[in-house]
């Protein structure tokens, strides 16, 4: 199955990252390199390319659509997280553009095998980085009730948090817990008729919950996102595409933080703390897909991009 991705707010990226012919970009989530080729476009022969992903499936298919461009681009499996070390390697300490699609790719969602999806049977998997130990199902089956709990009442928001953790806990007594549908089945059990029934698939919010811890997703990107700003050069740009509240509200107070670091009481005639502010948001408010994108690729409906600009004090 071939690696397939609608890359989302494409245009609004590529406009906010403001490209420069001669610059260095970093995209984190390289994906099917939908972003990535657009930028290379625009890179001249001095311009370099970084592209990172942790699932291999994707660096496969993004080093031969890259092909072309393949004078200034690097691609390098790892986690975004690692990004100072990857570029250090590549002997680059600062660059003019980052960027993140922090969405689970249609590849992988289409892709049963990879048991990322509540609407086909397959392994409880989940796992981006196919070689990394933990997946789904040791999830489920592992982990401690209260534990299973506050991960898909945090991460999921799902209001049935508990009653979905204590009939998780239940059946696995019987039986191991071995695939999406067997995980579907439990969740529907837990629910009131009037919830299952709703708009929307009933497991689409524990899905997403157990997908999110099995991959670390909200650590790795509160532990990047300083990091990301200071590997930027002057006027340099982070953008970051969130399709949650939790990644898009992580986003908006890091950069918030480092716009204003000031940690001086209100009433402080001046700042005395001596935090610097490394730059500017661009976007007070989060640039949201377009009516035309949405009615192509209706899985854009909750993506969100928010960009950043590092400002070098002189």
């Amino acid at each position: 199955m071939e690696f397939k991705h609608i890359s989302v707010l494409l245009e609004e990226t590529i406009r906010e990252l403001q490209i420069k012919p001669d610059g260095i970009y970093v995209d984190g989530t390289l994906g099917g390199a939908g972003h990535a080729s657009e930028v290379c476009k625009r890179l001249s022969d001095k311009g370099r390319f970084i592209g990172i992903d942790q699932d291999m499936d994707a660096i496969v298919t993004a080093t031969r659509r890259l092909e072309g461009f393949r004078e200034k681009v690097r691609i390098i499996k790892s986690n975004y997280v690692h990004m100072k070390e990857v570029l250090a390697d590549a002997g680059i300490t600062k660059v003019d553009g980052i960027m993140l699609d922090l969405g689970v790719s249609s590849y992988q969602l289409d892709n049963a095998e990879r048991g990322f999806s509540y609407m086909v049977d397959a392994p409880l998997d989940m796992r981006m980085d196919r070689e990394q130990t933990i997946c789904a199902k040791e999830i489920i089956n592992g982990y401690e009730e209260s534990r299973l709990y506050q991960i898909i009442k945090e991460y999921g928001e799902e209001r049935y948090a508990k009653s979905i953790a204590r009939n998780i806990c239940i059946e696995r007594k019987k039986k191991t817990i071995e695939t999406t549908f067997e995980l579907v089945d439990i969740i529907r059990r837990s629910m009131p008729a009037k919830a299952k029934n709703g708009k929307g698939h009933p497991a689409k919010r524990t899905f997403q919950a157990i997908r999110i811890e099995c991959n670390r997703e909200l650590e790795v990107l509160r532990e990047a996102l300083d990091e990301m700003v200071g590997l930027l050069n002057d006027q340099g740009r982070l953008c970051i595409i969130t399709f949650h509240s939790l990644e898009d509200r992580m986003v908006k107070q890091a950069f918030r933080k480092n716009e204003n670091p000031c940690t001086c009481p209100p009433d402080f005639p001046v700042c005395v703390c001596g935090n610097v502010s490394k730059g500017k948001v661009i976007t007070r408010k989060p640039i949201l897909p377009a009516q035309e994108e949405l009615e192509h690729n209706p899985r854009a409906k909750s993506a969100k991009l928010r960009v950043f600009e590092r400002r070098v004090s002189k």
